[in-house]
């Protein structure tokens, strides 16, 4: 069962499509422009902003995983 959960969550890894991360009303504005290159910096912006809370969430799970197999190690001892 374990290895069927990580496969999946592996393979929809490797599936990841590109998402567009802006608002409508900053797609309207952008998209009027010629070539696009502002939107598609405004669009990496968005999603390099969207990384830093997932990393800080995935920081402090991991503190408390550490602290608490500390504290069950410490209990055994």
């Amino acid at each position: 069962m374990k290895l069927k959960i990580l496969l999946t969550i592996l393979l929809l890894f490797i599936i990841a499509l590109p998402a567009e991360a802006q608002c409508a009303m900053c797609r309207a504005v952008l998209e009027s422009e010629e070539g696009g290159q502002t939107a598609k910096g405004i669009n990496n912006g968005i999603v390099y902003l969207m990384i830093f809370p997932y990393l800080l969430i995935g920081g402090v799970g991991y503190a408390i995983y550490r602290s608490r197999k500390k504290a069950r190690e410490q209990e055994t001892e």
